[in-house]
């Protein structure tokens, strides 16, 4: 079996992440704002909620990703 073909998608992926500097990194957090922002721009009744909801949002998702930096 090739090398390739025995390797798990989150191996894989952990790979390819590893060869990226923190420019790389930063670039593409701020690739995401930028698309986040397009999107708010053609969708205007997604800047319609109240800020609660986007508070809400943010803990939601970076609770895992911070006990995982806590962690290691």
């Amino acid at each position: 079996m090739a090398k390739g073909r025995d390797m798990s998608f989150t191996k894989w992926m952990n790979n390819k992440i590893s060869k990226l500097t923190w420019v790389d990194i930063g670039l593409t957090k701020w690739s995401v704002a930028a698309f986040v922002l397009m999107i708010a721009k053609l969708w205007p009744p997604l800047l319609s909620l109240d800020w609660y909801w986007y508070g809400l949002a943010f803990v939601v998702l970076v609770i895992i990703p911070l006990r995982n930096f806590w962690k290691a």
